[in-house]
């Protein structure tokens, strides 16, 4: 068993990026009049409004590369300058993909929420539609609480010597304020995980179902769909598709949606709230996280891990098959946790 107390959470649960524009939000209400969403394609800009966003979201990434967060920061809107910590620890978290690395472009996207107001939910379709909605050519953004502005999507592909076999991608979010782009979002995301891009998850996930194995269909599924689109508020035709194929084996003895499931280990009832995916270096393993009244007694948290690891495995005897391991990490309702790992081997 490996103790994981100070180790960092998965990237993609910690969401350490900044939450998008959260700015005033709370003023919304459903007296607010109509607003409206409409999205440019790179096609429909002209080319200095490409060149501005492409070279803004260049030196924003070199900043970044270079490990300058203050210089980030005096270039970001005033609410995420606010609250930057996040962005401060994406950075120092993805410095050695970014040191000396090649960022290339993708074509930008130009969102413009109109309205005096924050928009609850905002949702911007993007590129050409087909009469079965998305086709290949097209992108949805959907943001909440949206501030009303113009806002540019850049999404970098990071090309790195040394982490060439592990790409990432960086998608930026800029707020337009007078001529300049302010950084208004920082989302770097992994296209591989233990070694495998969402493709390779995809075709797994198809295999597990075709064996009936729906728990691990479902898990593999969901590493699918988050490597496929490189930040969580964007869907494309393949995530729609994964989306779609994975409803199709969404088990009902999971925690979904808030709600909470319990597992029985002796006579403690452990109360769990997410049960997720985890890359961990070359190993795909199993998150599992529960409710905890206290974590601050190691021992006992230690030993309680290993109960709802053994329990969540002997519930799901199938998750032998296609994880090496599984973590447990116990979460007091101060949001203190204390997390453990057991190689699957040595779950008896």
């Amino acid at each position: 068993m490996i103790a994981l107390r100070d180790r960092p959470h998965n990237p993609r649960l910690n969401l350490f990026m900044c939450l998008l524009l959260l700015a005033a939000a709370a003023a919304v209400t459903t007296t607010a009049p109509a607003r409206a969403q409409t999205c440019q394609t790179a096609a429909d800009m002209d080319a200095p409004a490409r060149t501005a966003l492409e070279t803004t979201a260049n030196r924003y990434f070199e900043m970044a590369a270079h490990g300058d967060a203050p210089a980030l920061k005096q270039n970001a809107i005033p609410s995420v300058a606010a609250s930057f910590t996040g962005i401060e620890a994406a950075i120092r978290e993805n410095q050695a993909a970014f040191t000396g690395a090649k960022a290339v472009a993708r074509p930008p996207f130009v969102l413009d929420a109109e309205g005096p107001a924050p928009v609850p939910h905002a949702e911007f379709l993007c590129g050409v539609f087909g009469k079965n909605g998305q086709t290949k050519d097209s992108a949805v953004f959907v943001l909440n609480n949206l501030p009303s502005g113009k806002y540019g999507v850049i999404i970098l592909d990071v090309k790195s010597a040394q982490f060439a076999k592990d790409p990432t991608t960086l998608t930026l979010i800029l707020q337009q304020a007078a001529s300049d782009w302010k950084l208004a979002g920082f989302f770097p995301r992994p296209t591989h995980a233990a070694g495998h891009d969402a493709l390779w998850f995809s075709e797994r996930a198809r295999d597990f179902k075709k064996k009936m194995q729906n728990h691990n269909a479902w898990l593999y599924y969901r590493e699918a769909i988050y490597l496929s689109s490189p930040v969580d508020i964007m869907s494309t035709l393949a995530t729609d598709r994964l989306y779609d194929e994975a409803q199709t084996v969404e088990p009902t003895d999971v925690p979904l949606n808030g709600n909470t499931i319990d597992f029985t280990a002796g006579a403690t009832i452990y109360h769990v709230t997410e049960i997720f995916p985890l890359a961990i270096a070359a190993d795909l393993d199993v998150g599992v996280k529960y409710q905890a009244a206290d974590v601050s007694n190691t021992a006992k948290a230690f030993q309680e891990n290993t109960a709802v690891i053994k329990a969540l495995v002997s519930k799901f005897p199938e998750f032998r098959e296609a994880f090496a391991g599984v973590e447990a990490r116990a979460v007091d309702p101060s949001g203190h946790d204390y997390g453990s790992l057991l190689p699957m081997k040595e779950i008896k």
